[in-house]
């Protein structure tokens, strides 16, 4: 037995008891003829101690030469420490120790196992092994995992059936780009790893299981960034025999049980927003409503005043900062490069301080008189003590650029905790999107989103107008899930993939099983997807879901601990019929 107890375990009432230990070397502390030991594993710490007068004196000598990192295992007795610790659980005992057996030496660690460490991210992610012993990656993990039990028990409890689906797929040409895998026993054709389980939980509605769920793998080779990875998790679930609203209460209900089981949050209010509103007062799709500063489109009362920067935009559009009067003109300055620097791509800002008297002072006075201003202050709800911050330009663009705008002065202002959570369901997404490289019509959620009830024949005259059965769950500025009703017989998905640029040939070769399904009676089905990564990571008060994942890639997606991917030999790329690599 290599240990009795584990290193989070013993408290005052297992004094004089005799233990066995194992574990790590967190920290040593020799004062020469006494020596104490933190012992740490995955439950906490314990605090070891070997001196000359109590201990042998060949363990004494052993103890002397440990390093952090050893993994050893020792065999003692509680005592009551003598300078006791608050700060953990195990702190009012040690253990005097009368056996040690090293069981493992280590190098010295790249860098400290501690929660403030000195490592960076990269060489972190390097050795991400040594990293998983730092309190925060580990709590990170198993908070990640009492949310997938959550998940699992919620779920289950309501009669839903996890069921696997398969990893080695045929490739589609809609969404993000695959990863292919080349099969040998078929030269020169390939799998596919899929983007989601979408068609085959369709499939298992058409099969009649009614409600399935599994928390899978999930692959899109696409561009990264802190909170997407090539590999990613996915709560995927389908349920058959149910509308939008049906849906969106059952998802609700789980979103609830995770609060209150995971954060001890109790939240009544699933606020409902379409998405041409969420694009109107928060310019984008995905709005964190824990916070005000709302769109105010100034059109009607900022053009024609001989300001040409104005007159030429498509849309003058504001937000009031609470309290931003209090900036200083450097900061304000400071603001105004931030939204002209290319990520962001404004070409400048116009303000308007308004002072607790009631008056205006703005960037732009020679054109504007305080009239003009108080119909901004109107517009965008400004108190006395805001500023308003007013950009302009392409709809589109100019929408997206104070988006991020007031997202940057929320986090300034720390009006984004992570303690408050505020869901939100964006609903009425257009069904389609104009894509303007390829100068065609794409799928705004996938190919098999149904198109509102009554809009279908909207697709021939008219089909940028038309909208989705679909919905996003939006928490605290982060999509955490997104689905919709699906369409469930063929004449429908055929239209639906004719719009999409699919000859008859194209959708039989792609999709013929599936509508080939729809005629063996399908019944109405839909379904929703959660990124558990994300999902996690804002339960936790995160943001990036790198710490909530065992193994991650990088920004440029390596996995720079195993040095992946990589080149393979000769012999096995000729074994699946692919061209050999030049040297």
């Amino acid at each position: 037995m290599y240990r009795s107890h584990n290193c989070g375990q013993l408290r005052s009432s297992h004094i004089n008891t005799e233990v066995t230990l194992a574990g790590w070397v967190q920290k040593i502390r020799d004062k020469g003829f006494i020596t104490w030991v933190d012992l740490r594993d995955r439950y906490g710490v314990t605090q070891l101690v070997f001196d000359e007068e109590r201990t042998s004196e060949s363990i004494f000598k052993t103890a002397q030469k440990l390093g952090r990192e050893f993994v050893i295992q020792v065999k003692g007795t509680v005592i009551e420490r003598a300078s006791k610790n608050p700060n953990i659980p195990t702190g009012d005992i040690e253990v005097l120790v009368n056996e040690l057996q090293i069981l493992n030496i280590s190098k010295v660690p790249p860098f400290t196992i501690e929660d403030q460490t000195d490592g960076g991210d990269e060489l972190r992610m390097q050795f991400r092994y040594l990293d998983i012993r730092r309190n925060p990656v580990k709590n990170s993990l198993i908070f990640r995992h009492k949310v997938a039990q959550a998940v699992r028990n919620y779920l289950s409890s309501k009669d839903f059936i996890e069921v696997e689906t398969p990893y080695l797929i045929k490739s589609t040409p809609e969404g993000a780009r695959d990863f292919v895998v080349p099969s040998r026993m078929n030269p020169g054709e390939f799998y596919a790893l899929p983007q989601s389980p979408q068609t085959f939980k369709q499939l298992l509605m058409v099969g009649g299981m009614d409600k399935y769920f599994q928390i899978v793998k999930c692959f899109r080779d696409e561009d990264l960034r802190a909170d997407r990875q090539p590999e990613f998790t996915q709560i995927d679930c389908e349920m058959a025999f149910v509308n939008q609203e049906d849906i969106l209460n059952t998802f609700e209900g789980l979103t609830r049980h995770l609060l209150k089981e995971i954060n001890g949050v109790e939240v009544d209010a699933f606020p409902r927003m379409t998405y041409d509103d969420a694009m109107r007062l928060y310019g984008n799709d995905k709005p964190d409503i824990r916070f005000g500063m709302q769109f105010g489109e100034l059109n009607n009362v900022a053009k024609h005043k001989d300001f040409n920067v104005f007159n030429t935009a498509e849309l003058v559009v504001g937000i009031a900062v609470p309290g931003g009067n209090a900036f200083t003109r450097k900061e304000i300055d400071q603001l105004i490069d931030w939204v002209k620097r290319p990520q962001i791509g404004a070409l400048g800002m116009v303000y308007v301080r308004c002072n607790e008297d009631g008056t205006f002072k703005s960037s732009v006075d020679k054109f504007y008189n305080e009239e003009d201003l108080k119909a901004w202050a109107d517009i965008t709800q400004a108190k006395p003590g805001d500023l308003i911050c007013v950009l302009s330009g392409e709809t589109n663009k100019v929408r997206s650029q104070l988006s991020t705008l007031r997202m940057e002065l929320a986090n300034r202002l720390g009006l984004r905790k992570p303690n408050e959570f505020a869901p939100l369901w964006v609903v009425d997404f257009p069904l389609l999107e104009w894509d303007e490289d390829t100068q065609r019509y794409h799928a705004m959620h996938h190919p098999f989103t149904s198109p509102k009830p009554g809009q279908l024949e909207l697709l021939d005259t008219n089909p940028g107008a038309v909208k989705a059965n679909a919905y996003d769950l939006v928490l605290n500025g982060n999509e955490i899930g997104g689905g919709s009703i699906r369409i469930h017989d063929k004449k429908t998905q055929a239209v639906m993939l004719r719009h999409l640029g699919f000859s008859d040939e194209d959708a039989k070769a792609q999709f013929g099983f599936l509508m080939d399904a729809f005629e063996y009676g399908a019944p109405p089905h839909g379904g929703i997807a959660f990124g558990l990564d994300r999902l996690v990571a804002i339960l936790g008060g995160q943001e990036t879901i790198r710490d909530f994942i065992a193994f991650p890639k990088n920004n440029s997606g390596r996995d720079v601990m195993i040095d992946a991917p990589a080149k393979i030999d000769e012999a096995q790329l000729e074994e699946l019929h692919l061209k050999v690599q030049s040297k």
